[in-house]
């Protein structure tokens, strides 16, 4: 969860549920009904949750939703609108975070002393020009959004999405000429815009360039546009950081206020805009591509995407808010990663130069570090075809850049986050198939990214803490280390010693796979590299035995004025060793050997989790005991819910013997997720919360790489049917199942004592017949020797 640039503390207040009946109109479907009313996007739009509320089609290129003063764009506090955006992420952590080509519909004369004075620049300010709005009747839905802009006399804005375009559609209430701002000069709170550029073509055209800053302090790039009109202008003017200029048809220049208005008849408007980051021809074939149709047309046409996207899971029982949340999750984690090339197949790649996809898509906006974990494999599981053409579009930044990236944003590497996400990354898409074909080829990429270090000149990072891991077994702590981008691996040693031993063992089952034995044995090997920083000699809580960073040459770390504690931040990237001392389930008997054995692995694990606290009271645990903030990374010990380094840890209790509870924490960690703003917990990470909620909520969890694996837990509904692509069903049964309380395994209908499931199993189509218990005495289910799936790099 790459963090904002400014850490902030969200206050146990803020995660208070805000009443779900604020939003019922709006997302709340019967049991069983069209799972595209079943979904709430205004789920995560409070409290750093950074999801957008506005229209989108299924991984698609444009997104287009309001802009009020947060950095992602739309908060659900906020009480005035900037404008409509045309590209948004839904819920990354960092600042600039799109909003680019804003427009927001006006009321009022434009010109020298107007309403809208044109001899004075800060009129054209959007802090100054927005919009109150009400959330009155305000409709969030996939593919569809609506508002009451109660400013210039009222306006009723709706937005819809095809993949390429965005659509709105402005009704005017007051009578008279009516104005479209169209804003390239700004653009998200935090979003730095360093040059843009509008001209007016013809008399309902609009066409021109936005030159940002990427996420996370990257570097600046092009996003091209052609917007149409549905009507002709009656009149028009541009702005620039000097003042409003009407009948002129172009403003160009660097940074500083920048836009065009187009002033209509009044009733109603409705635009479509295309991007491209490719060139402006790119924009125009995008938007000529989608062809002309009405606003109803493209709202019917993105919702019937929708549709068939989330139709792939059924569900049955809970109550209307758990189908909400569980919809909503689903809706989420199938946005991203967004379509990168246009309709001709073109595509601005790594070396910066145009390449061309052809019978294939082409996807960008990659957060590994986070997607890796979750959203990925339920991607792939989902939708194998599209996961495919994620896998190519991954090795053909390998091509173009020379390296396999971290975060790519765009045509770049930011070098956001730390440890070796694309390994575990790409060997998930491997196993789950999406590799057919190209398994060497991206072997030797992975070989290349797990041993080595790209050059000074490479934009890329890579494994920069390689020299030392490699070398003696762990990277070095070294707050002063050289970076490329915001972070590096060794300015955060001991979690990117782990995570990398994580991938090396995710990497050695590739190997085998592929007949490269020796490679396997080596990179198993490495697997175990989290061993070296294990200080046997730290205590803390009652516990003996933590990891703890090593600097150069070897020494342990300790601070100038106190002792080593493993609640601090030192060397770890937002966590603590409390919580990374679970991101070794590559080599779980390694893990107990340390900790001095099962019964004491048990004990820690349930400190970790308050788990005698939460049997008395799950939520109330949850909200008081576990981390709630967003930020919130540091100082802690226990389970953070919010962010990304232990998310697979209530699959410890499983992997160690005491599955039932698992399913506890589980249900518990549930809790979180709300049919409300703040209904996500922690950044949201293009879906990787909501895949886990996905994944959880279902009974299933991918928690080691490579393996193939899902781990098993109480599933929250009393059935589920997934719908896999090859036309099979996985359905998933647990009669009596009930959100509102704890429960547990008790059995399976099979017989079948194993808590996991291959992957194999799955897609051939399954049936798993759950047995649920409210009494944890009763769930002796899976604890035998053969409970547990086999350690991968264990030796």
């Amino acid at each position: 969860m790459p963090a904002s640039t400014s850490i902030r503390v969200v206050g146990l207040l803020t995660a208070l549920v805000v009443p779900a009946g604020l939003f019922t109109p709006v997302a709340a479907a019967a049991p069983g009904g069209d799972p595209v009313d079943a979904v709430n996007t205004f789920i995560g739009t409070k409290d750093d949750g950074n999801t957008f509320p506005g229209a989108s089609a299924p991984f698609g290129m444009t997104q287009v939703s309001p802009i009020s003063s947060h950095y992602a764009g739309y908060r659900y506090d906020d009480t005035a609108i900037r404008g409509f955006g045309h590209f948004f992420l839904s819920g990354a952590g960092c600042w600039e975070q799109g909003g680019l080509v804003s427009s927001l519909p006006t009321t009022g004369a434009v010109g020298p002393g107007a309403a809208f004075d044109t001899t004075k620049p800060d009129t054209f300010d959007h802090k100054k020009y927005a919009s109150p709005y009400t959330h009155e009747g305000e409709v969030g839905k996939p593919g569809y959004y609506k508002v009451r802009l109660t400013g210039y006399g009222g306006v009723d804005a709706e937005t819809t999405a095809t993949t390429r375009t965005g659509v709105e559609r402005y009704t005017f209430a007051k009578s008279g000429d009516a104005n479209v701002f169209v804003n390239v000069g700004q653009a998200n709170d935090k979003e730095p815009v360093t040059a843009s550029q509008i001209r007016v073509v013809g008399d309902r055209t609009v066409e021109g360039m936005v030159e940002s800053q990427a996420f996370c302090g990257g570097k600046p790039y092009k996003t091209w546009f052609t917007t149409t009109f549905d009507k002709p202008f009656k009149s028009f003017g541009t702005w620039s950081p000097t003042g409003g200029a009407p009948g002129s048809k172009e403003s160009a220049g660097g940074e500083g206020l920048r836009g065009a208005w187009l002033t209509f008849g009044g009733g109603q408007v409705t635009a479509t805009t295309a991007i491209s980051h490719v060139d402006a021809f790119g924009a125009k074939l995008n938007l000529a591509s989608e062809k002309s149709r009405s606003f109803d047309a493209v709202r019917d046409g993105a919702q019937r995407a929708w549709r068939k996207e989330l139709s792939s899971v059924d569900i049955k029982g809970g109550a209307k808010d758990d189908r909400t949340v569980f919809y909503t999750s689903l809706y989420h984690a199938l946005l991203q990663p967004l379509t990168g090339n246009d309709a001709d197949g073109r595509y601005r790649g790594f070396d910066d130069k145009i390449h061309r996809a052809l019978g294939w898509t082409y996807y960008e906006f990659f957060s590994l570090w986070d997607t890796y974990r979750t959203q990925n494999q339920l991607l792939a599981l989902l939708r194998p075809s599209r996961a495919k053409d994620v896998a190519k579009s991954v090795l053909a930044i390998h091509d173009q850049g020379g390296w396999l990236p971290r975060w790519a944003y765009a045509n770049q590497e930011t070098n956001t986050m730390t440890g070796d996400p694309v390994t575990p990354f790409l060997v998930d898409l491997w196993r789950f198939g999406a590799l057919s074909g190209q398994e060497f080829k991206a072997y030797q990429a992975l070989l290349q990214n797990s041993r080595e270090i790209p050059p000074a000149s490479s934009p890329f990072q890579g494994r920069s803490g390689n020299a030392s891991y490699q070398k003696d077994g762990f990277v070095q702590y070294d707050k002063d280390f050289p970076k490329k981008g915001q972070d590096t691996d060794p300015n955060h040693g001991a979690s990117a010693t782990l995570e990398y031993a994580l991938a090396d063992c995710s990497l050695s089952i590739m190997a085998a796979g592929l007949g490269k034995r020796d490679d396997a044995k080596a990179l198993s090997d490495k697997g175990r590299s989290y061993r070296t920083l294990w200080d046997s000699s730290v205590t803390d809580r009652g516990f003996t035995g933590f990891y703890r960073p090593k600097v150069t040459g070897g020494d342990w770390f300790t601070p100038a004025d106190k002792p080593y504690t493993p609640q601090s931040p030192d060397g770890f990237h937002e966590g603590t060793s409390w919580q990374y001392q679970w991101l070794t389930q590559q080599d779980v008997p390694g893990l107990v050997d340390r900790m001095g054995g099962k019964e004491n692995v048990g004990k820690r694990l349930d400190d970790f989790f308050a788990y005698s606290d939460l049997l008395k009271d799950p939520a109330k645990t949850v909200r008081e005991e576990w981390v709630v903030g967003p930020y919130n990374y540091y100082n802690q010990f226990r389970y953070n819910p919010n962010n990304e380094p232990d998310l697979h840890s209530p699959w410890m209790y499983t992997l160690t013997g005491q599955p039932w509870k698992t399913s506890a924490v589980v249900r518990a960690a549930h809790t979180l997720f709300t049919n409300a703003p703040n209904g996500v917990t922690g950044n949201d990470d293009l879906g990787t919360m909501s895949a886990w909620y996905v994944f959880s909520a279902l009974g299933l969890y991918p928690a080691v790489p490579g393996t193939g694996q899902f781990l098993l837990n109480a599933p929250r509904f009393e059935k589920s049917v997934v719908h896999l692509e090859n036309g099979r069903d996985i359905t998933i049964k647990a009669d009596g199942a009930n959100p509102s309380k704890l429960q547990y395994v008790q059995g399976l209908g099979s017989g079948s004592q194993r808590a996991y499931v291959g992957l194999e199993q799955l897609t051939r189509g399954t049936t798993l017949d759950f047995r649920l218990t409210g009494d944890e005495t009763k769930a002796t289910w899976a604890t035998g020797p053969e409970g547990a799936p086999k350690s991968p790099c264990a030796g």
